[in-house]
């Protein structure tokens, strides 16, 4: 027996930002907030497909299907990047509405299994640490 489980395979990140939980939505939601922190939407992520695009290079960096929406509390889609080929994982925001701000949790689960695919997890773990770190920064400069 290896030890490995399911949540090897599991990122959770979270923050407190001090921000109102529909100030926070705006952030995972809205375009023109999405460019600041991550990376530029054409529509709201709100419903149905959608897709990412580098901020300065324009190119699609990531695209999925939002699978669930309840403005201010939480929000999940599917997440496939080009690195990824064609295998789909899916990213979960939770917010909490906490004295003085909100609590941003997020679960990004179902990516690659395997010593190959450890690099890609490293990347991302350390890409979800600085674009939150942005949006942090964002919110707080408010």
């Amino acid at each position: 027996m290896t030890g490995h489980t399911t949540s090897d395979r599991t990122l959770r990140k979270s923050i407190y930002l001090r921000a109102s939980p529909a100030q926070v939505w705006a952030y995972l939601t809205e375009p023109d907030k999405l460019a600041i922190w991550f990376h530029k939407p054409e529509k709201p992520l709100v419903a149905g497909p959608y897709e990412l695009f580098g901020t300065d290079s324009g190119d699609r960096l990531i695209w999925g299907e939002i699978l669930l929406a309840e403005p201010y509390s939480r929000l999940d889609y599917s997440f496939t990047v080009a690195p990824m080929g064609e295998a789909t994982s899916t990213v979960r925001w939770r917010l909490e509405d906490v004295a003085d701000g909100t609590r941003l949790s997020m679960t990004h689960e179902g990516l690659p299994e395997g010593s190959a695919a450890f690099d890609l997890i490293l990347a991302m773990d350390k890409g979800w640490d600085d674009h939150m770190a942005r949006m942090r920064q964002s919110l707080h400069d408010i």
